[in-house]
């Protein structure tokens, strides 16, 4: 991590917790970090909870003028119409979201989505004035091959080669090795810089050195306390993209505090 970029802690609730346990993970969030005076200026926190709990997330964050963000896990490619059970990001963005996730490996491999139309969703987020996390990251077959790094830079190379310099410098990476999400593996934080810097080093000789020194590469896989000092002590690695752990509130509070003792 760079002083250059402020660090981001980001919860990935998946399809856990409704609109009810959401807002009261939330105001558990803010009463831990406001008594550990948590200070949001160096270091953003943000919850990605399900379309269902969005407003009543929303509702929360501005009544009580809390300074945890918040944002989507998915998006249509379109912007309105008869398309049964999408939701738009302009939908998305009249919500105060403050990002999305495109490209998350359970989308490309559930539902699926393809580098084609996860392009189309970096686009329409980018246009409804959000920042896109992608999320990029080989499978346990393309690590045994040793061609993680090329494949996960390949990922962002094809889904950001057509954006401007300024849409991709409001891009944020999220590489998450595949085999390391929900297994309880995690990369060592060797091989996170290494991608993390791959990353960079791709995104700076596509447009060049400011959009390479300004999009932050978060890191996600099995993230908890006992492993996030150490990764985000690498100088490419801005933050994690978290799932589990983003469900046990005292878990994530913690992760909140190293990550911003660390990178005082």
């Amino acid at each position: 991590m760079t002083s250059r970029r402020i660090p981001l802690v980001a919860g990935n609730w998946k399809m856990n917790f409704d609109h009810l346990e959401a807002t009261y993970f939330v105001q558990q969030l803010a009463w831990k970090l406001r008594d550990a005076r948590f200070d949001y200026k160096r270091c953003e926190v943000a919850l990605m909870p399900s379309f269902t709990s969005l407003r009543s997330v929303q509702v929360l964050v501005e009544s009580d003028k809390l300074r945890i963000r918040y944002g989507a896990q998915a998006v249509s490619v379109t912007s309105q119409g008869a398309f049964t059970g999408d939701v738009s990001a302009d939908m998305i963005a009249h919500l105060g979201c403050s990002y999305v996730i495109v490209g998350h490996s359970e989308r490309r491999k559930y539902h699926p989505e393809d580098d084609a139309n996860i392009v189309d969703q970096v686009r329409a987020v980018l246009a409804a004035g959000m920042q896109p996390i992608l999320c990029v990251g080989e499978s346990y077959e393309e690590r045994r091959k040793g061609i993680e790094l090329d494949f996960a830079v390949g990922q962002v190379h094809d889904v950001t080669r057509d954006l401007s310099d300024e849409e991709a410098s409001r891009l944020i990476v999220a590489y998450e090795p595949v085999w390391a999400i929900g297994t309880g593996m995690v990369a060592t934080p060797q091989s996170a810089q290494d991608a993390a810097k791959a990353i960079r080093d791709d995104l700076t000789a596509t447009f060049s050195t400011t959009v390479g020194d300004t999009v932050r590469i978060l890191y996600g896989g099995s993230v908890s306390s006992k492993n996030a000092v150490e990764l985000i002590g690498e100088p490419d690695v801005d933050g994690f993209l978290i799932g589990g752990a983003a469900l046990k509130v005292d878990e994530l509070t913690k992760i909140c505090r190293l990550t911003l003792e660390a990178t005082a």
